[in-house]
């Protein structure tokens, strides 16, 4: 379901086969994990289906599904596939998640269901925030914070005590700290596969700029002037009311526009975020994150703080017992040049460990990005550009900026099956999201 709203060299050789059809009633689907490296990391695939007209029906009502030919597997029920709404060469794109097993040539029979699939990751909008919310059932995931987040509204965990800023009026704020400011677009919270908070907003004690995951800039420079849209100084994220949401029994996603105003006035940055949530495993839960920025004005960069630091996908979690920061890049003349972090606890609300994985997309500009890490703030990221360096943004050339969040259950994850998590997001039959790159 599609809803938009106007508010204002060694990758494993792994391919997908081929696709098989009967009278244009298409039957079979073949995809080649010879490694096990997709069906390991329960990822996401990509897949092009040619589908009869009553396919196609199914397809859009929610009752396609693959049933894996190897007796047992998903307990015999049918695995979810989505259409993602696009075509290729009279194709039909669409994704699934590829369940475990062995490694080798996978075969999956294509069928419809009499009815759709009840379990659903469903995104909708607050009618009266005006805030994304992502479900999975009954279960709520995340919340995208499309508009503005005033200190009184953040989702603090329940034993969370804090003193309120003295301000006066809505817009206008008598505080000590400068940063505690209304700020917009980013995600938070997000939720645990026990449904424990992983994400902090406005910090009691200190930072209350830091708004769990948020992708910003510490120096903005417009001509000679510089802005800090990472602690809302001179610049700022404000929605256009542009964003498309869709739902589905594979994948929620959220495509949102923003723009940057400097000094809350004039648009300089057009900004796309795209975040794709997929369904849960009983292990993980994979999220994409696509972010492009298009200048509007010239002479625009952006850099890190005194381009050696922090900055660019900028990641505040709570802070769980037994805190336990890593990061991983391969050496330079590694190929493939894997990268990935992870940050793992035990977070209030879970009795076990839980954490969050981060892997960079090797298409990045300056990749891999510097990893920095602040135990005391809970805080590990890929940071972008490179130090000692400014990056432009220049009109009529897009910076796509391309993560994969892995949600996991356990602490972190063995270096084999990172190793796989990333090859998985970056396998030929992974989504790619070329639309945010037009």
């Amino acid at each position: 379901m599609i809803k938009r709203l106007h508010r204002r060299k060694t990758l494993i050789g792994i391919s997908v086969l081929g696709l098989l059809a009967s009278h244009a009633c298409q039957k079979v689907v073949l995809i080649d994990d010879p490694e096990g490296i997709l069906g390991a990391s329960r990822a996401p695939v990509k897949v092009e289906l040619t589908l009869a007209k009553q396919q196609l029906f199914a397809a859009r009502e929610g009752r396609m599904g693959l049933l894996d030919t190897k007796a047992g597997k998903e307990n015999g029920q049918p695995i979810p596939v989505q259409l993602e709404g696009t075509q290729v060469g009279g194709k039909q794109l669409a994704v699934m998640i590829m369940p475990e097993g062995s490694p080798g040539l996978r075969k999956f029979k294509l069928v419809e269901c009499n009815t759709p699939f009840m379990d659903t990751v469903k995104a909708s909008m607050d009618g009266n925030s005006g805030q994304v919310i992502i479900h999975e059932n009954s279960h709520k995931i995340l919340q995208y914070n499309y508009h503005t987040i005033y200190e009184e509204d953040v989702i603090r965990p329940p034993n969370e005590k804090f003193e309120q800023h003295t301000r006066s009026g809505r817009d206008t704020f008598v505080t000590a700290s400068i940063y505690a400011v209304p700020r917009s677009d980013y995600i938070h919270p997000l939720y645990g596969l026990t449904g424990e908070m992983l994400t902090r907003d406005w910090p009691v004690g200190g930072h209350p700029h830091h708004r769990a995951i948020f992708w910003a800039w510490p120096e903005v420079e417009y001509g000679r002037e510089r802005g800090d849209i990472y602690a809302l100084q001179r610049i700022y994220a404000r929605p256009t009311g542009d964003i498309t949401l869709i739902s589905g029994p594979v994948f929620a996603q959220i495509v949102a526009e923003n723009l940057w105003m400097w000094e809350d006035r004039e648009p300089i940055v057009r900004e796309h975020a795209l975040i794709r949530i997929y369904r849960a495993t009983p292990a993980t839960r994979i999220i994409d994150l696509v972010i492009k920025l298009e200048a509007l004005k010239d002479s625009i960069t952006i850099a890190t703080r005194n381009t050696d630091s922090y900055g660019g996908l900028n990641l505040r979690m709570m802070t769980p017992e037994r805190q336990e920061i890593s990061y991983f890049t391969d050496v330079d003349d590694a190929d493939p040049q894997r990268a990935w972090s992870d940050f793992s606890g035990i977070f209030e609300g879970n009795k076990s460990t839980s954490g969050l994985m981060v892997l960079q997309h090797k298409d990045n500009p300056d990749y891999p990005g510097e990893w920095v890490e602040y135990p005391n703030l809970a805080w590990v990221q890929p940071t972008f550009p490179a130090p000692g360096t400014r990056y432009p943004l220049v009109r009529n050339r897009s910076l796509v900026l391309r993560y994969r969040l892995v949600v996991h259950k356990g602490g972190k994850p063995d270096e084999e099956i990172s190793a796989k998590s990333w090859d998985a997001f970056h396998h030929p039959s992974a989504p790619d999201y070329n639309f945010m790159n037009k």
